[in-house]
């Protein structure tokens, strides 16, 4: 037996020495033993120089056109000029992300819209015009293009796996600072009711997000692009630290169609809806369903019969959870098919089809 525990005792010391000169000759194998054990990194840098390349600065220029705004002492000047017009460029500033190595850019629609030229800035100090590729307003995306080679190419995550917690930094032109990055939490995912004139399904994060951010990238720990950066409550409302981004999901998809059709194929019913008050379902029992709130004159619903006050209880088969969540379905689904939906009017259930049309762009 005492042979035995010595032998046991020479074979782990053995095993120790061969390790320790293992790490000895060999140390960047340490950090890959010691991956997942670490939760809180003490630098970021290597997502940071993954993605940074791959975010542009982007600056537009318009001309508009506006009153001269002279006041002369001498009436006979007023009289002259007063009225006189002047034609003044007004400049700004957002960022994007480079998405393919044939030069297409990823920003904001908001940071493009109506201007008349998009310059990008490269973090590698080139400077190249830019030509609007496509947008879609419902989602505030827009692709971009330039003409250059040997462009560095962002990774898009694989899937909105995002928790409320997960660390997230965010990179972009911030008052002009380019590749700013500034990092925060994701404070809650799937955002919606924020009264903005878009597709509402984003990443709110406490990382700054300031004016020149929009159209920059949302990175996790591993430098994936897990957003595009879009807007942010500002300070004159009371607001600190609440940002929103666009998740991949939802740039993936607005991509690809940009890049087949021109535009989203997004579907549309031609009704607005609220989800049934908590009042309303324990007074006549009803369980979570969507409430017809307005119905769009002409459109596919009013063609069904459907009408103000209906509840929407399934859609294709399956049950409504809230009015947010009926229209992210409408709106994924392809113009041109049938829904489906069972509707409680009154006390009665009854079911009708509805055939989608093309989504027409938002307003305001």
């Amino acid at each position: 037996m005492t042979r035995i525990i010595h032998f046991a005792i020479q074979f782990v010391m053995v095993g120790l020495a061969v390790a320790f000169v293992i790490v000895w000759v060999w140390p960047e194998l340490l950090p890959a033993w010691r991956q997942g054990r670490d939760t809180a990194p003490g630098s970021y840098a290597e997502a940071v120089n993954r993605t940074a390349p791959s975010v542009v600065s982007v600056y537009t220029r318009t001309l508009v056109t506006e009153p001269l705004g002279l006041e002369f002492s001498d009436p006979l000047f007023n009289a002259l000029y007063r009225d006189r017009m002047v034609t003044r460029p007004r400049r700004g500033l957002g960022s994007g992300v480079i998405i393919s190595s044939d030069g297409l850019i990823l920003t904001t629609q908001h940071v493009i819209a109506g201007v008349d030229d998009i310059l990008v800035a490269l973090w590698d100090g080139r400077v190249a015009d830019a030509e609007v590729v496509g947008s879609d307003p419902a989602s505030d995306l827009a692709l971009l293009r330039v003409e250059l080679d040997d462009l560095p190419v962002a990774t898009l995550a694989g899937d909105d796996n995002l928790r409320a917690g997960d660390v997230v930094l965010a990179i972009g032109n911030a008052f002009g600072l380019s590749h700013t990055v500034t990092m925060g939490i994701v404070s809650a995912t799937a955002r919606g009711h924020l009264n903005l004139p878009s597709h509402e399904d984003f990443i709110q994060t406490d990382a700054a997000i300031n004016a020149g951010n929009s159209g920059g990238a949302l990175i996790n720990p591993a430098g994936e692009v897990v957003g595009i950066n879009s807007a942010s409550m500002g300070q004159e409302t009371g607001a600190q630290g609440i940002s929103f981004a666009i998740p991949a999901s939802v740039v993936r998809r607005v991509t690809e169609q940009i890049i087949e059709y021109g535009r989203v194929r997004r579907g549309w019913m031609g009704l607005e809806l609220g989800d049934v008050s908590l009042q309303l379902a324990s007074q006549q029992g009803l369980q979570p369903g969507a409430r017809v709130t307005q119905v769009h004159r002409d459109g596919p619903a009013w063609g069904a019969g459907i009408q103000v006050g209906d509840i929407l209880v399934y859609a294709e088969g399956q049950p409504v959870g809230s009015a947010r969540e009926l229209m992210q379905r409408i709106a994924n689904a392809e113009p041109g098919s049938e829904m489906e939906l069972e509707i409680i009017r009154g006390n009665q259930l009854f079911t009708t089809s509805v055939e989608l049309i093309q989504q027409p762009p938002p307003q305001g």
